[in-house]
């Protein structure tokens, strides 16, 4: 456990939340899939839900693990490479226009042994580092509005454009979080408002065409729009506001200390109760105590990015810690605003917590990155050093190789003199 705790290199405050979130997680997670194991004439057992969750963490340890080890300049040209493929997964999820129950599941990519995949949260990490590697890489004299319309906006534009159609809030969330970013590498702001502009418009003609040519193209617009409709309308729609009512119902419900772990009633039937709505589930079964658990958890996940952000060696450190961290923070405010109802339903899962599986891991590959940002110097200094040690020794090994072989084609040569010394005087066959 001693030579583990070694190899953990990084933010040992940030670790430490991280593990307390994932170990947390999976008390709610197994109470709140009974819904899930009883659909499908299931037998309600939950055990192979937890067990799932399980892996999926343990893959996503496993995930920041590796990717902490790797020095974090090496993705400023990940970034690059890994941008044109985000947008052909995008591409090819909104060309799909699968149909799950009778929903548009355009988001989302099937892949082999039953897994889903969201292109989206593998996009928005993606460009995060992109725009930072932008920022970091171009002075601010020459960061006018004409160059970086190309070198920065259009990637975003097109990035965010194809996310849109299929998750507004998605596509919020991340043109939110490259603004954010921008202002921290110090973009000038009157630029931002431009974009700003363009954006708002970009994003009401598209509303405007899906209107005029309904079904041209596979989006959920119709869906998110009633959502916003619904959220600020004084009249209820029952069927509309049905996730939010058993969300509340939970809530209340819990009380202050909750009515106790495995105990929730609206867990069979509060729909994605382990994954969207997770957080009423917790409320339910812990109380205002445990939600306030949670939320000091995520606030001191924040201060950590903040502490980590300052201390960054560099302009792309800073701003990568700044960009993929914030994101995760935000989103976590954004499941739970969801279920008090502060905000519309978004479908954001509740980041560690929630139920998932690429999701997880994506989330878990951006906090490798950010780990590998607050290595210390005398941290970077030791990896260095052994990884000198093992070229040396590899080098060893190919040099007591290459011995063996000379020796061998020297005893041949010996051989053949012996059998005929006079060729080997001579050189005559």
């Amino acid at each position: 456990m001693k030579k583990l705790l070694q190899k953990l290199k990084g933010d040992k405050a940030l670790w430490v939340v991280l593990i307390l979130l994932a170990l947390f997680s999976f008390l709610p997670v197994y109470s709140a899939s009974s819904n899930l194991a009883y659909l499908g004439k299931g037998t309600g057992n939950t055990f192979g839900y937890l067990l799932k969750h399980f892996v999926h963490l343990s893959l996503g340890f496993v995930i920041i693990y590796f990717v902490h080890r790797i020095p974090y300049h090496y993705f400023r040209t990940i970034s690059r490479v890994l941008l044109p493929v985000s947008w052909l997964l995008l591409l090819f999820a909104m060309v799909r226009g699968t149909v799950i129950e009778g929903a548009n599941a355009s988001r989302w990519i099937q892949l082999p042994l039953g897994i889903s995949f969201q292109p989206s949260t593998f996009a928005s990490i993606t460009l995060y580092l992109y725009v930072a590697r932008y920022l970091s890489k171009t002075e601010i004299a020459d960061m006018t509005f004409q160059k970086s319309l190309l070198g920065l906006w259009l990637p975003v534009f097109v990035t965010v454009g194809l996310i849109f159609p299929s998750n507004f809030s998605t596509a919020a969330l991340v043109f939110s979080m490259v603004l954010m970013i921008t202002f921290v590498g110090q973009y000038p702001v009157k630029n931002s408002a431009v974009i700003v502009g363009l954006g708002m418009g970009a994003a009401l003609f598209f509303i405007v065409l899906v209107k005029a040519f309904p079904g041209a193209f596979p989006n959920r617009v119709d869906t998110w729009m009633s959502r916003i409709e619904n959220f600020t309308s004084d009249k209820v729609d029952p069927d509309e506001d049905y996730q939010i009512e058993r969300a509340k119902t939970a809530i209340a419900t819990g009380g202050v200390y909750g009515i106790g772990p495995g105990k929730s009633v609206q867990r069979n039937f509060l729909p994605q109760s382990s994954s969207d709505f997770i957080f009423a589930i917790i409320i339910e079964e812990y109380g205002l105590a445990g939600g306030f658990w949670v939320i000091f958890l995520y606030l001191v996940l924040f201060i950590r990015f903040m502490i980590a952000s300052y201390k960054a060696p560099t302009l792309f450190g800073k701003l990568v810690v700044v960009g993929l961290g914030i994101p995760i923070v935000f989103q976590a405010f954004i499941n739970m605003g969801v279920a008090v109802q502060l905000l519309p339903t978004t479908g954001q899962p509740l980041p560690l917590i929630s139920s998932g599986g690429t999701s997880i891991w994506i989330t878990c590959a951006a906090l490798g990155i950010i780990l590998s940002v607050t290595k210390k110097e005398e941290e970077i200094a030791q990896e260095k050093m052994e990884g000198e040690k093992r070229e040396e020794a590899l080098q060893r090994i190919i040099d007591r190789e290459l011995e063996k072989e000379e020796a061998i084609e020297g005893e041949d040569f010996s051989i053949e003199e012996a059998q005929n010394p006079m060729q080997a005087v001579m050189g005559k066959p």
